[in-house]
C-alpha cells in the first residue's frame, strides 16, 4: 500500500522550490569549481570557498541554497517518510555548516596533512552531510509505504552513491587528496543532487 498522501499545493510548492534550490546551488558551486583559481580535478571541491578565491562568495551561496533545498525536500517529503526526512533535516544542517565554516588553502584533513580546527570541522561536515543524503536514499528505497516512484529513484540513487561514497573513503584515508579523491567526490556529489532534483520534481508533479 503506498503512503498516505501529504500532496497538496503547499507541498508541491515545496517540492519545486527545493528543485529549483538544487539547480541555483549546483550551478553556482560548479561555476565557483570551474572558473575559481582551484585545482581542478586534483583538489576537493571545497577548495573553491576558501578565504583568498575569487568565487569564494559564489560558492558560499550555492552551498547555502544546496542546504535549503535539502530542508525544503525534507518538508516536501510524505508523511510516511519521516526518517528520510530526519536524514534530510540533518544533511541541510551540516551542508550549511560546511559553507559557514571554511577550510585553509588545499582543505588539508588527516592522516596524510596537518589540519585546523576549521578544517576539521568543515570536512566533518561535508562528509556528514553526503552521509545523510545517501542514508535518506536508503530510507526512501527501503519504505514499503513509499511510492513506487520514489523508491525506485531512491533506489537507483542509493545503487550508484553507495559504491562511489565508500571509494571516496578509501581515497581520502589511502591516497589523500588527488585527482582520484578529486574525480571520485565529484561523481558522489553529482549523484546527490540529481537525487534531490529527481525527487524534488516528482513530488512537485504528483496529482492529489
Amino acid at each position: 500500500m503506498a503512503e498516505p498522501r501529504r500532496t497538496g499545493t503547499a507541498a508541491r510548492v515545496t517540492a519545486a522550490a527545493a528543485a529549483a534550490f538544487v539547480l541555483a546551488g549546483t550551478a553556482a558551486v560548479t561555476l565557483a569549481v570551474v572558473a575559481g583559481p582551484g585545482p581542478g580535478l586534483t583538489g576537493y571541491v571545497s577548495e573553491a570557498g576558501v578565504a583568498d578565491s575569487a568565487y569564494a562568495t559564489t560558492y558560499r551561496i550555492g552551498v547555502f541554497a544546496l542546504a535549503a533545498a535539502l530542508l525544503l525536500l525534507a518538508a516536501a517529503l510524505p508523511v510516511a517518510l519521516r526518517a528520510a526526512a530526519g536524514l534530510l533535516v540533518a544533511g541541510g544542517s551540516a551542508t550549511a555548516l560546511s559553507g559557514a565554516v571554511t577550510c585553509s588553502a588545499g582543505c588539508p584533513l588527516p592522516p596524510f596533512e596537518a589540519a585546523t580546527v576549521a578544517d576539521l570541522v568543515h570536512g566533518g561536515a561535508a562528509i556528514a552531510a553526503s552521509a545523510s543524503v545517501v542514508f535518506a536514499m536508503l530510507a526512501v528505497a527501503f519504505r514499503p509505504r513509499a511510492a513506487p516512484g520514489l523508491r525506485r529513484i531512491a533506489g537507483l540513487g542509493a545503487a550508484a552513491a553507495l559504491p562511489v561514497a565508500g571509494a571516496v573513503g578509501l581515497a581520502m584515508l589511502v591516497v589523500g587528496r588527488g585527482t582520484l579523491a578529486g574525480v571520485l567526490e565529484r561523481v558522489l556529489l553529482a549523484v546527490c543532487a540529481a537525487w534531490g532534483l529527481a525527487t524534488a520534481t516528482a513530488l512537485a508533479l504528483r496529482r492529489r
